[in-house]
């Protein structure tokens, strides 16, 4: 069955709930098992994933100026932004774990702006790449949202294990804060983003 043959929700006339997953016809505004109310499309959506994205990218920025780790060793210390630490581990030789917080810090979340902000573009103007695409890059996105904390992860721990007064301390950066804000804000754009909203920008594409 080619994509042209196939008949959506909508233009059967049917809503489902978002919360509850129940089916209603379009003419219906509250959902009869949970009382959420019904609409077709998120009209709204849109506006949230652009105010989310542009507040995870602000903090985005602080998150790489700023120190990630302070290390204080012998009362002399040491402050590591994101990519400072990454030089330094590979400076210890310990490239398994400079990929990964490299990976993690770095990659995934540039890559997250730039999912998601390609998404909400392509479904406000015209775009070649195919729906299913897009569906699979969307469903990835919130996939990979889950790791972006891990800096953040490895930070707190080492916090939390690492004291020995005046030998050694750690603790964490004003940097710390900003990415967990910025993972927060971005995981909060795509989950604002109507994903219905991709096949009806394929189909006006279509037609």
């Amino acid at each position: 069955m080619s994509d042209a043959t196939i008949q959506t929700a909508r233009d059967a006339g049917l809503v489902a709930c978002t919360q509850c997953g129940r089916v209603h016809g379009a003419q219906e505004t509250m959902c009869v098992r949970c009382g959420a109310a019904l609409s077709s499309r998120d009209e709204t959506s849109l506006q949230r994933v652009w105010a989310w994205w542009f507040a995870g990218l602000i903090c985005y920025i602080p998150a790489n100026i700023y120190p990630m780790l302070k290390t204080s060793t012998f009362g002399s210390e040491l402050d590591n932004t994101i990519i400072g630490g990454v030089i330094e581990l590979i400076d210890y030789k310990s490239y398994g774990v400079a990929f990964i917080v490299f990976f993690a810090s770095v990659v995934i979340p540039i890559s997250k702006f730039l999912a998601i902000a390609y998404l909400a573009y392509s479904v406000q103007y015209p775009t070649t790449l195919p729906g299913k695409v897009r569906q699979h890059l969307y469903e990835t996105v919130e996939f990979i949202g889950r790791w972006s904390m891990i800096d953040v992860f490895v930070v707190a721990i080492l916090s939390a294990l690492v004291q020995f007064n005046f030998i050694v301390n750690i603790h964490p950066g004003i940097a710390a804060v900003s990415f967990a804000l910025s993972v927060a804000f971005t995981m909060l754009s795509a989950q604002s983003f109507d994903s219905r909203l991709i096949w009806d920008a394929d189909e006006d594409r279509r037609t």
